[in-house]
């Protein structure tokens, strides 16, 4: 009897490997044989899964991010307003091991979605999911009297995003990298200016 494939778990090994030899060593060492010389299998067994390299990334992209909402959706579990925006923020920010890993994918994905329609729809789906979610949680907040900030909610979102991706940079910066703390006091005093107006 032919063994059974798992092949959703094996799709999983291979996003794995692919993001953690993309976090830790780059997105060149990240080469189709280099794959599956590290998950395990044959050369041409990866092409079933995912047609080409860039595939393969975008794919890595689409698991780290699915990573990172099932972490906000854990973090976020029971909190409303302010205490829900932060524990959101949080998440999106590269403060620990793990997350600085994915920032190493998430900056050389963003620098293909210049040249690359496909992986920049890929990127704008993601934002504008995200984009959604701190708005309403900004709506929420402000109608809970948690927010005196007279600045739109669309311009705070916008604002409060681009600090998120801001830190993913500057936690990556090979000197003088901004480290959990400061990112972590970054958020809070965010979030205070929107609490005094």
């Amino acid at each position: 009897m032919p063994k059974l494939v798992d092949h959703a778990e094996r799709r999983r090994e291979i996003l794995e490997v692919t993001w953690r030899l993309i976090a830790t060593r780059g997105p060149d060492a990240a080469t189709m044989r280099e794959i599956a010389r590290q998950a395990g299998y044959a050369n041409g067994a990866l092409a079933h899964y995912f047609p080409s390299k860039e595939a393969l990334i975008e794919a890595a992209y689409i698991y780290v991010s699915e990573q990172t909402d099932a972490r906000i959706r854990t973090a976020t579990t029971g909190l409303r307003g302010l205490a829900a925006l932060r524990a959101f923020l949080v998440e999106l920010a590269p403060t620990s091991e793990v997350t600085r890993l994915e920032a190493r994918i998430v900056l050389p994905f963003w620098s293909r979605t210049v040249t690359d329609d496909a992986l920049a729809r890929t990127h704008d789906d993601r934002m504008q999911r995200w984009r959604a979610d701190v708005l309403a949680l900004l709506a929420e907040a402000r109608d809970g009297g948690e927010v005196r900030a007279t600045t739109s909610n669309a311009v705070i979102a916008e604002q409060l995003l681009a600090m998120a991706m801001g830190m993913q940079v500057l936690a990556l910066l090979p000197h003088h990298a901004t480290d959990s703390r400061r990112q972590l006091r970054m958020i809070d005093a965010q979030l205070a200016a929107l609490a005094h107006g």
